[in-house]
C-alpha cells in the first residue's frame, strides 16, 4: 500500500505557476503552428519550436525539472560505468548467435517436414 511519502507533490504557488506557465507556452505554440499556416512552413516550425523551447526553459526552472536533470546526469554517470565488450568479443557473441539461428531453423524444419509426413502421408493417407 501507497504510503503519504511516496506521493510527489508540488508545495509551492510559484512552483505551480511555473508548471502551468509551461505548459501555457508549449500550448501556445502548438496552437500558434497552426494559425500560422498562412504564413508559411518556416514561420510555422518557427513559432512551434519557440513556444516548445520556452515551456521546456521555464520546466526546467522548477522543482521537477531540476530533478530531470539530476536523473539525466545521475545516467549519464551509470553508462560511463559501463564495461562494454571489445570488437573481438561482439563479434565472437554475433557469430555465436547466428550459428544458434541456423541451428534453431533447421531443427524447426525438420520438425515441420517430420510432423508433415506423419499426419498427411502416415496418418490421413493423403499422397502428394
Amino acid at each position: 500500500m501507497a504510503s503519504v511519502h511516496d506521493v510527489e507533490t508540488v508545495h509551492s504557488g510559484a512552483e505551480r505557476v511555473r508548471l502551468a506557465a509551461a505548459g501555457v507556452l508549449a500550448l501556445a505554440g502548438f496552437v500558434a503552428f497552426f494559425l500560422l499556416s498562412k504564413q508559411g512552413g518556416l514561420v510555422q516550425w518557427a513559432a512551434l519550436l519557440v513556444g516548445f523551447a520556452a515551456a521546456v526553459g521555464v520546466f526546467l526552472t522548477t522543482e521537477p525539472g531540476r530533478r530531470l536533470i539530476a536523473f539525466g546526469r545521475e545516467s549519464w554517470r551509470e553508462v560511463q560505468k559501463v564495461v562494454w565488450p571489445s570488437r573481438k568479443e561482439s563479434l565472437q557473441v554475433t557469430g555465436y548467435v547466428f550459428a544458434f539461428v541456423v541451428v534453431m531453423a533447421l531443427f524447426l524444419w525438420l520438425t515441420d517436414k517430420t510432423l508433415e509426413w506423419l499426419l498427411y502421408d502416415l496418418i490421413l493417407g493423403w499422397r502428394k
